[in-house]
This record gives C-alpha cells, structure tokens and sequence, in this order.
C-alpha cells in the first residue's frame, strides 16, 4: 500500500511536470508570434555541448522538436 501511494505521487510529479513543460513551451511560441506580429525580430541561442572530443553546436532532438512547437524550422 505505502508503495503504491508513493508511486501515486511520482505519477502526478510526473503529470503536472509535462503540463507545466507544454504550457510553457505555448507559452514561449506566444511570446515570439507576438514580438514578430509588432515587427521586431527575435533569435534563439543554444550553447555547444561539451562532448568527448571537445564541444558539439548540434542541434539535439530535443532541441529541434522547442524550435518546431514555436513554428520556427530548425533545419535553416
């Protein structure tokens, strides 16, 4: 029982963490729509990863699937 109640609450963690992600990545998407519509130009900087062999400037899946929710293709 006890284990089962902890495992109720690392589902809801769980839960209101890919909620708070989503909302915050509509809220990010918002946010750029806005700033072009007013005319202004926005850019996303994302730093290099610090590999094996020194430092990688590729884009992560992960990366990749933020810049698409904000409508931005990240293939450019």
């Amino acid at each position: 029982m006890a284990r089962e109640r902890h495992l109720d609450g690392l589902f809801k963690r769980l839960v209101q963490t890919i909620e708070a992600s989503l909302s915050a990545t509509d809220a990010a998407r918002d946010a750029v729509q806005e700033i072009l519509k007013r005319g202004a130009d926005t850019g996303i900087f994302f730093a290099g990863v610090k590999s094996r062999g020194g430092f990688s400037v590729e884009l992560t899946a992960q990366d990749k699937e933020f810049l698409r929710a904000l409508s931005i293709k990240p293939d450019r």
